[in-house]
């Protein structure tokens, strides 16, 4: 965790002009139901009929985890208008501050840091207008999560193999940093960061991650019908293209598991 807690201090001090850029860029752009029926109704209709009405109450997937599948999806797509509502309603299904600090963090590591920070004046806000302080947020450091040793070293030595030569960087960082700190941060459940991954991997498109990282989500509790419910989710928060894309993947996945 010494290593984590280096180098997000190190891109923090980098990161102060631009979160004070995004909060004047960002400034009033939460839209209200009116302000979108004033541009397409249509659009103001099925946001009321199908997704609070339908989908947020579909029963394969709670609402907290709806949340934060949402607030991956948002955060991995650099999509802030609607960050500051679904951090909100993150905080009101139950998703605990120190989870959405862990999922911001986690994100800049799976989506790039860039987003990461971009999601950081919507998550401050949040927070200050529920007095939420430092004592509620994880810390930089601390007990990691038990690691599976054997299983690391089979990983790590596969990808070792595979990418070792060509970027060795790349394979360090990964193990040493990844592997043997984001992911032992007890703050957000494995079960949740795999939900997480798996989110931001589907909603950014990029399929050749899902079927590791899918196993991984269900190895870690996330079960076949949330995995189906979260391909649903996304396609109204990430669009169509990238759930149809993700689709096979998540069936062949599925189907080869045991039962």
């Amino acid at each position: 965790m010494k290593l984590l807690a280096v180098t997000l201090f190190s891109f923090c001090l980098l990161a102060g002009d631009v979160a004070a850029a995004s909060d004047v860029q960002g400034a009033n752009l939460m839209l209200k139901p009116e302000d979108i029926r004033a541009v397409a109704p249509a659009l103001e209709s099925y946001a009321q009929k199908v997704l609070k009405d339908d989908l947020w109450k579909r029963p394969g997937l709670s609402v907290r985890d709806r949340s934060i599948v949402t607030v991956a999806a948002l955060i991995a797509r650099n999509q802030t208008v609607e960050l500051p509502t679904h951090l909100g309603l993150a905080l009101d299904s139950g998703v605990k501050p120190s989870e959405i600090s862990e999922i911001i963090t986690h994100l800049a590591f799976y989506t790039g840091w860039a987003n990461a920070m971009g999601a950081i004046p919507a998550a401050r806000d949040a927070f200050r207008s529920r007095n939420i302080g430092a004592d509620q947020l994880p810390p930089a450091s601390g007990p990691q999560l038990p690691l599976d040793e054997a299983a690391e070293k089979q990983r790590a030595s596969r990808v070792g193999e595979q990418f070792g030569q060509i970027t060795p960087s790349l394979v360090q960082y990964t193990t040493d940093v990844l592997f043997r700190d984001l992911w032992l941060r007890p703050a957000l459940a494995p079960r949740d960061r795999s939900l997480v991954t798996v989110s931001a991997l589907i909603a950014t498109g990029q399929v050749a991650q899902i079927t590791y990282h899918l196993n991984r989500a269900m190895d870690n509790g996330l079960t076949r019908e949330e995995a189906g419910e979260v391909l649903g989710h996304l396609a109204f928060y990430a669009g169509w293209p990238n759930a149809f894309s993700a689709a096979p993947i998540v069936k062949d996945v599925i189907e080869k598991r045991p039962h």
